[in-house]
């Protein structure tokens, strides 16, 4: 991310403590040299040592004053150990001995990482919850005197406000309502360090994870849950067929060549189906007669040998015997 600082942390979540380069060398390094340089000339002209030890003296308290500061940062001074201002961005001048930089505080947003491990939610399941903090400094002066340490102090309210919103939510809306949870999180870190001068941008809440032994019990609740689901649908369209079947029942009860159709239709997709056999009752031969069913064989052979591949032999007609057997039994 663009103009973020990425706060790093050690494995108790403690923020590091990075050493700041020192600035206004240059500067400093010049303010001793002039001064000791005109010490030295006024010496050579007047023939006065003490000039060129004034010099220098002047010179080594001026290499101390000059400052600079980033654009991005501001430096809270104090003047006589009570605070005197903010200086930044840019080049500023201080007194050696009499004004003293407090404190470097960096404007931009910095993201902090910080979890909650084996924190009980409100029905008592153990999780461990990771996140991401994003805030800034909006008040340089409340950061430097109003908190100690301001970065470890934010993280340390992070992670007791994620204690305390776990604790007063349950499983399911933890793992259901993030983006609820994040808002409810955000707005109380915001309420407890407005007063060090920084403002919570957002919290995105990175994983939940919960014990193993819950996810395996989760998991057969979920698909026991589907079954159940899946059961209904089928009864449900079980109960929508028999209610068609009966109309079609009542239908084909006054119409026995359209039901004499249909039992020709029927014959066929079944004899259709390569080397299948089929079953037929002698009510449905004495009602189709010798030669529907010699049609409706030989219809399912026809259009098993244009779907199937060339075969040196054919299949024998399985079904014609059937129907012969019931029409002339021995």
């Amino acid at each position: 991310m663009a103009g973020t600082d990425v706060t790093p942390f050690t494995s108790n979540n403690t923020p590091v403590v990075q050493a700041r380069p020192p600035r206004g060398n240059i500067l400093g390094t010049l303010s001793l040299i002039i001064p000791t340089a005109i010490g030295g000339a006024m010496a050579v002209a007047v023939a006065e040592p003490l000039a060129m030890v004034a010099g220098a003296a002047v010179g080594l308290i001026a290499m101390f004053s000059p400052k600079i500061a980033s654009q991005w940062e501001r430096a809270v001074v104090l003047k006589w150990g009570r605070y005197d201002g903010v200086r930044g961005p840019g080049v500023f001048w201080v007194i050696p001995g009499m004004h003293t930089v407090a404190a470097w505080i960096d404007h931009r947003t910095v993201a902090t990482s910080f979890a909650a491990e084996q924190t009980l939610t409100m029905d008592a399941v153990p999780v461990n919850v990771d996140a991401v903090l994003f805030w800034t400094v909006f008040d340089a002066q409340k950061a430097a005197l109003e908190v100690q340490d301001y970065q470890q102090a934010v993280s340390w309210a992070a992670q007791t406000a994620l204690r305390d919103i776990i604790g007063r939510t349950s499983l399911s809306e933890l793992l259901a309502g993030r983006e609820k949870i994040e808002q409810e999180l955000q707005a109380l870190i915001d309420r407890r360090t407005n007063p060090w001068g920084v403002s919570v941008h957002s919290v995105e809440m990175r994983d939940v994870v919960i014990p193993a032994s819950l996810q395996d019990a989760m998991s057969r609740q979920a698909q026991a849950a589907r079954e159940k689901q899946a059961r209904i649908i089928l009864g449900e369209a079980e109960v929508e067929i028999a209610k068609l079947f009966e109309k079609a029942a009542e239908s084909y009860q006054g119409n026995p060549t359209a039901l004499q159709l249909r039992q020709m239709n029927i014959l066929y997709e079944g004899l259709k189906q390569k080397g299948g056999m089929m079953v037929v009752p002698s009510t449905i031969v004495d009602s189709m007669g010798h030669a529907g069913i010699m049609a409706a064989a030989a219809l399912a052979n026809q259009q098993s040998a244009e779907n199937a591949k060339p075969r040196s032999e054919p299949d024998p007609d399985v079904a014609l015997r059937i129907a012969e057997t019931n029409l002339f039994p021995s």
